[in-house]
This record gives structure tokens, C-alpha cells and sequence, in this order.
């Protein structure tokens, strides 16, 4: 699989990640362990949890098969934290970006992924309730440390990242930001009016989460909700649903047709158009199952034709 560098830093990993949002939850170990096997057999490098996944779940179940599926050094593993760290209140209650809880979650990552130190490590979420010199003074101290080899943030808007990243450049010694999590696709192109902008300018690589439109653009939910997709759980129904409007149903017709003319699968298509986008470092692929992995792992030797990756962009265009 090709490399591509994290932004303006000299981390390198494969231009496609792994997700594992579903693991522990509706992955099981056996998928987790075909799909990882897949995966880095393919020369896949990144793999992206997070400690909110599955209430640590996910880095736990990762975790056991590092070592054993492929050797930690032959990966790059990254988390995050500042999500779900607090219980018992919804909402805003749920981030907490304090030095005190990034590092503590940092630890507990640490101690599931089985590992001394991840190579990217995010802050999940942008928190008004913590002033934002203490949460990237945390990222400062796992890097100081050892814990984290390159740190970045993730769900950040383009002015919020424009502040943390110009703080950190601002002072020789702090840990310069890698990397910008954002969702990203032909169903989500909100980013580039002002986050991909802002992340070519300040050297941060883009990660695009949900590049397949959180499962709608495989063309999966054209006649229904299959009963085993994501959209038919009671957990991630409502994460589904937005994408099974009039205006997605539109791109993702288009999406099958140009899929139709290539001999592609419709997720190769959209995977192919989110992986070249100007700025972007990798999307992180997060599918439930070895086989839906598997699917799309030929993207890896497809180039999407410019006429056609133009007509994706004139129909998924925002208003």
C-alpha cells in the first residue's frame, strides 16, 4: 500500500486507515482478527481507535492482537481521547479535555493497546469548558514523556484548529500538531469551505472518517435497510439516517452509475474520490466485517478518471 506523510511531520503511514468504532460492540474478536490479518497483509500501517469506542472495547480487543496478527512496531497506532469520559450526563457532560482526564484516558489506552506508546494520539472533541492552553499543554506532556510520538485533534472546526495549531507553533518546544480527524465524503463535503483550508495552510494531514457516507454510498440502502446493516441497529440507526435523504439518494445513483462504467464496486468509487482529495492524508475505512474490508482493499491499485472524479464533484456539490 502506498505511504503518504501526516501533514508537514515526517510520520508516514498507508493512504488508507483502519477503524475500529465497531469493534468489540458489533465486531467480534474472529472478524476483528480476519479483518486486521486483511488489512496489514495488504501493507496497511494505520490503525485508528479511540478510548470512547465501546467504552475501550475497541483498543482492548486491538490490543490482544497486536503481537499476534502483526508486531506493534510494524503499525501505526493511534487513539484518542476526550470523549465519553464523564457518566451520567448526556451531551455536553460527555467531553471532558482537561489535563487531568486526557492524560489519565491516555494511561488506560495505553494499558488495553498493551503498548508503552501510541504514534498519534487526538484529542476526540473541542470543549468550551476547558481553556484550550491546558488541553494542548496535555498533548505537550505525552509527547514530553514518551506516551505519544505525534499528537492532533479530531472534530475540530477550521478556526479551532487554526487556534490550537497556531498555539503550538507559537513557542520552540511544544508538540507541533499532526494531524486533523474530520468526516469527510461525497455525502459530507462541509470541510472544504473552511477545515481543508485551513489544514493545507497549517501543515496538518487530513484523516477523513465515514468516507463511505457512513455506509450509504456503497449503494447498500437504495431499496431498503438491510437488516444487518449499521442502519438497522437501535445504537447507529440514528447515525445512519441523516445520509438517506433525497440529496444523498441523488450522489449515491451517481456513485453506482460511474461504479457501473469502471467495473468498480460503488465503495471503490467514493473511497477513490475522498483518498485523492487535495490535503488528504488517509481515510480511515471502518467496516464492520472482514468481507466489507475485503471489498474494498482493490481501491489500493484504482485511480479514479478525472472526468469522472469532476462529475462526483459537480453532483455532490453543496448548495
Amino acid at each position: 500500500m502506498h505511504q503518504r506523510t501526516v501533514g508537514a511531520t515526517g510520520l508516514r503511514v498507508s493512504r488508507l486507515g483502519l477503524g475500529t468504532m465497531t469493534w468489540g460492540r458489533d465486531t467480534d474478536e474472529h472478524e476483528a482478527r480476519e479483518a486486521l490479518g486483511a488489512f496489514t497483509e495488504r501493507g496497511g500501517t494505520l490503525l485508528d481507535t479511540a478510548a470512547a469506542y465501546g467504552d475501550g472495547a475497541a483498543e482492548e480487543l486491538l490490543g490482544s492482537l497486536l503481537g499476534d496478527v502483526v508486531a506493534r512496531d510494524d503499525v501505526v497506532l493511534a487513539t484518542k481521547a476526550g470523549l465519553g469520559q464523564r457518566r451520567g450526563t448526556p451531551g455536553r457532560g460527555a467531553r471532558d479535555t482537561s489535563r487531568r482526564a486526557l492524560l489519565t484516558t491516555l494511561d488506560a489506552s495505553l494499558r488495553r493497546l498493551g503498548t508503552d506508546r501510541v504514534d498519534l494520539w487526538q484529542v476526540h472533541v473541542w470543549s468550551d469548558e476547558v481553556p484550550l492552553e491546558e488541553t494542548l499543554a496535555a498533548l505537550d506532556h505525552a509527547v514530553a514523556t514518551g506516551r505519544a510520538l505525534y499528537v492532533g485533534v479530531s472534530n475540530y472546526a477550521g478556526w479551532q484548529a487554526a487556534r490550537a495549531a497556531t498555539w503550538q507553533q507559537a513557542v520552540p518546544g511544544r508538540a507541533p500538531l499532526a494531524s486533523l480527524q474530520v468526516e469527510y465524503s461525497l455525502l459530507n463535503r462541509a470541510v472544504e469551505a473552511e477545515v481543508v483550508p485551513a489544514a493545507e495552510g497549517l501543515g496538518l494531514g487530513l484523516l477523513p472518517w465515514s468516507p463511505l457516507g457512513r455506509g450509504v454510498l456503497t449503494g447498500k440502502y437504495r431499496t431498503g435497510t438491510p437488516t444487518d446493516s449499521r442502519a438497522a441497529t437501535s445504537h447507529l440507526a440514528s447515525f445512519v439516517e441523516p445520509y438517506l435523504d433525497d440529496r444523498s439518494r441523488g450522489v449515491v445513483e451517481s456513485v453506482v452509475k460511474a461504479a457501473d462504467g469502471l467495473g468498480w464496486s460503488p465503495a471503490e468509487v467514493a473511497l477513490a474520490w475522498v483518498r485523492d482529495r487535495p490535503g488528504v492524508t488517509a481515510p480511515v475505512v471502518g467496516a464492520r466485517t472482514a468481507a466489507q474490508l475485503r471489498s474494498i482493499l482493490g481501491v489500493e491499485d484504482k485511480v479514479l478518471p478525472a472526468e469522472i472524479a469532476d462529475a462526483l464533484d459537480d453532483v455532490s456539490a453543496l448548495d
